[in-house]
């Protein structure tokens, strides 16, 4: 059955490092939501090369579909003081300025992260009300209560993922909800352990409509009880353990977070045959994978199991390493 009653319009961020990631998402999008009649596809380009453009506008068109590659030039830019991402891709501060830099005509989007492989329909998401919310996200309750903290929230208040964003694009005018993320942004003198994502929490706290764990399952989620996430953030009893379930069976919205990689050689991820699957129908097919890191994806396969059998060491390593790790990667970038 089609879909008639409105155009989906889709959103992506990247630049040239993410290109091929984008595409296998975008592919597995595109496949697999053949039933709605309109779709538009808008990539936000952080100086994304011309020739990349050209391959993802291919891939769209092949399915009959629309492509608009909206240029955001130098990120860094569009801010009026000094950011410091903590080693993630300023690419990912895009999805920020969708309201800004989207037609006003473009009153309802869905953002997807590159790094997410797309299983189901998106129709039953994308129809999702929002009521008075600005935008519906799914729960991440495995930061730890000390990042909360540094934006201003509890341990138990709900914090969310921002690899998936039903973004409600006419209100986020409206209230002029860019200017009330920047000026929080700048509060925290533009360093946050994740930009964006801590950005979103903190200056949107109580506009965020929680959606089902099916439209963002991280793939980290297979080593945690629910029982284990309640307890690290009692908002996750809303979710109920029966939907928990229900996403670890069929997710609608694979999203590839972490350090458990599929384009990294050596991982073990339970997920990589899909990624490599969607990556090997777009123009990016033969790209290798990452090396080097063969002996950190076996211990991480490890720290992923030993997640299941004893969750406090896994909460005690993210609490002791996880800020550590995030400035290394800054140092090495």
């Amino acid at each position: 059955m089609e879909w008639n009653e409105e155009t989906a319009n889709i959103i992506y961020a990247s630049n040239d490092g993410y290109a091929g990631h984008l595409a296998a998402s975008m592919y597995s999008l595109l496949d697999n939501n053949r039933n709605i009649r309109n779709m538009d596809i808008y990539i936000l380009s952080a100086q994304m090369c011309q020739e990349y453009k050209e391959r993802l506008a291919g891939m769209a068109e092949a399915f009959h579909r629309t492509l608009h590659v909206v240029e955001l030039g130098d990120l860094k830019q569009r801010f009026d003081f000094d950011i410091d991402t903590r080693g993630f891709d300023i690419s990912a501060m895009g999805r920020l300025f969708a309201p800004q830099v989207l037609p006003g005509t473009v009153k309802k989007a869905l953002y997807l992260d590159c790094d997410t492989i797309v299983c189901k329909s998106i129709r039953p998401l994308y129809e999702t009300e929002l009521g008075d919310a600005v935008v519906g996200m799914v729960m991440e309750p495995t930061v730890y209560k000390e990042m909360k903290e540094s934006i201003g929230m509890g341990k138990d208040d709900p914090y969310y993922n921002s690899g998936v964003l039903l973004m409600a694009l006419d209100r986020w005018r409206q209230e002029d909800v860019l200017q009330k993320l920047l000026d929080f942004y700048k509060s925290c003198h533009g360093r946050l352990f994740a930009c964006d994502q801590d950005t979103i929490n903190g200056a949107l706290k109580g506009r965020i409509k929680t959606l089902p764990v099916k439209y963002n399952y991280f793939t980290n989620y297979r080593y945690f009880r629910y029982s284990t996430l309640c307890s690290m953030c009692a908002a996750y009893r809303e979710i109920g353990e029966e939907a928990y379930l229900e996403a670890r069976r069929s997710p609608a919205i694979i999203h590839y977070l972490g350090d458990e990689r599929p384009w990294i050689a050596g991982n073990h991820n339970h997920f990589k045959k899909l990624y490599e699957y969607y990556l090997a129908k777009t123009p990016w097919k033969d790209t290798p994978k990452q090396t080097g890191k063969e002996r950190y994806m076996h211990m991480w396969w490890l720290f992923n199991r030993l997640t299941w059998l004893c969750p406090p060491f896994r909460l005690w390593v993210s609490r002791s390493m996880g800020m550590k790790l995030v400035d290394s990667r800054r140092k090495r970038g």
